[in-house]
């Protein structure tokens, strides 16, 4: 498998970030969740920086898969009627949109209450705000409900995502699945592949 997208299919690198930022930001979201209700104690002050640690890391992940993104070009859109086309077009700036925004409103989040953001007790990284504790309340609101969103437009990518495979049985899923062949058949331009 080529390293870089072809006419067909997506290349590994994408693959690769496409998989690992999406498996993070799910991992971590449901981690979060159930942190929230964990007793005050030094074992919940180490997931809440784990938790940190990851959504910097999937921030970074995320920054690389745009850089990537713009040096590799996407294959060419599987046959599919205009309207289907536009809202896959919009769900993945949607789903770009969240996976920036969730990262970053959690570093927000965080600065407002004043705590310290250590990415694996390597380097601490700067506040992006002053200390507001009126604030922090609403961050953290913003900060869940982001993934709440995501989540929602999420079960959409893969609902449709999962129709293309088994019924309209045509390649959009399997271009981004790691190990699959595309199938046989036309492409948009009518070409043999």
């Amino acid at each position: 498998m080529s390293l870089r997208s072809d006419g067909h299919q997506w290349g590994s690198v994408a693959k690769f970030f496409h998989w690992i930022v999406a498996l993070g930001i799910l991992g971590n979201g449901v981690w979060g969740l159930l942190m929230t209700d964990m007793a005050p104690s030094m074992s919940k002050i180490s997931i809440y920086a784990l938790h940190k640690s990851i959504g910097l890391t999937i921030l970074a992940l995320f920054a690389l898969r745009l850089a990537w993104r713009l040096y590799d070009r996407a294959p060419p859109d599987e046959p599919m009627p205009p309207w289907q086309r536009i809202v896959a077009h919009a769900t993945h700036v949607l789903l770009y949109g969240f996976i920036l925004a969730i990262p970053l409103s959690g570093w927000i989040y965080n600065s407002l209450h004043g705590y310290p953001l250590q990415w694996f007790k390597l380097f601490n990284l700067p506040a992006l705000t002053a200390k507001n504790d009126e604030l922090s309340h609403v961050a953290g609101e913003v900060h869940e409900w982001l993934f709440y969103l995501l989540l929602l437009v999420l079960i959409g990518h893969a609902g449709a995502a999962l129709k293309h495979h088994f019924f309209d049985q045509d390649n959009v899923l399997r271009r981004m699945l790691p190990f699959a062949r595309v199938r046989q058949g036309k492409t948009s331009s009518g070409e043999l592949t």
